[in-house]
């Protein structure tokens, strides 16, 4: 099973003479099929972390390791989806979601294949040759993930990506983003600041405090497998047991916040 990981990863940053840490001496994992989901205040190094995975920031010292490789920049197996859903304007629908497979090399045909099921597995197959700007919130962070999906990367990196959303369509990407989850086994790799966005999504949960970067709390969620097992994202929010894990959570977070 392929692996993704930071191993004794340490990253300082610049403070008037001196330097001051990130994160020192961080060890964390994800394998593919799992759901990683970094949850913290502003500032403790959720992203920073994420962009280390990525390989858009490089480690003063330890090692990212990619099934058992050290690795030291991005690459097709690992995409990402930000906040900021970074599409191509001049691009219509259909051919934002191709652009990494025609970066690549394949032909029109398989990209034309490629985006008109991952259109599909979004909801978006009938908005194929729509303009984006006519695109809604919610539809364009639809597309952003189709686009990530194309390359089929074994690991989808998720900056915030919901945090923009009006609450309703934020609770239907989070559905999605399970439905997708099962549908491909990629491992995901999550930022938020919504702790029920992170009870619901994560297999694996980091609660983080910082400057520098510390893990106060390691849990393994059960309710995406829930999920998966056909309970709906509004019984297991209504769940006791999600109702006891958010409070502990929250009182956690108002301690280092």
């Amino acid at each position: 099973m392929s692996q993704l990981q930071i191993a004794q990863g340490k990253l300082t940053f610049n403070h008037g003479e001196a330097r001051r840490p990130i994160f020192d001496n961080i060890d964390m994992s994800l394998n593919k099929g799992e759901s990683l989901v970094l949850l913290g205040p502003s500032g403790c190094g959720k992203s920073t972390l994420l962009n280390v995975f990525a390989g858009f920031q490089a480690l003063d010292q330890g090692q990212v390791i990619l099934d058992n490789q050290p690795i030291t920049a991005p690459s097709g197996q690992r995409a990402v989806v930000f906040q900021d859903d970074a599409l191509l304007p001049w691009l219509n629908t259909e051919h934002n979601v191709e652009i990494g497979l025609k970066i690549q090399g394949f032909s029109k045909e398989h990209r034309h294949k490629v985006a008109h099921d991952y259109l599909e597995l979004v909801g978006l197959g009938a908005y194929a040759k729509q303009p984006i700007q006519k695109l809604s919130g919610g539809q364009r962070q639809r597309l952003g993930l189709a686009r990530a999906l194309a390359v089929k990367p074994d690991f989808l990196l998720l900056d915030e990506p919901f945090g923009a959303l009006d609450a309703l369509t934020r609770e239907k990407m989070q559905a999605l983003l399970l439905t997708i989850w099962k549908e491909t086994e990629v491992g995901i790799l999550l930022i938020t600041h919504s702790v029920d966005e992170a009870l619901l999504l994560a297999t694996d949960l980091y609660l983080l405090q910082g400057p520098p970067t510390q893990v106060i709390e390691h849990v393994q969620p059960p309710f995406a497998h829930r999920f998966l097992n056909g309970e709906t994202v509004r019984s297991l929010k209504a769940d006791t047991r999600f109702t006891e894990d958010r409070q502990s959570l929250l009182d956690q977070l108002l301690e280092v916040a």
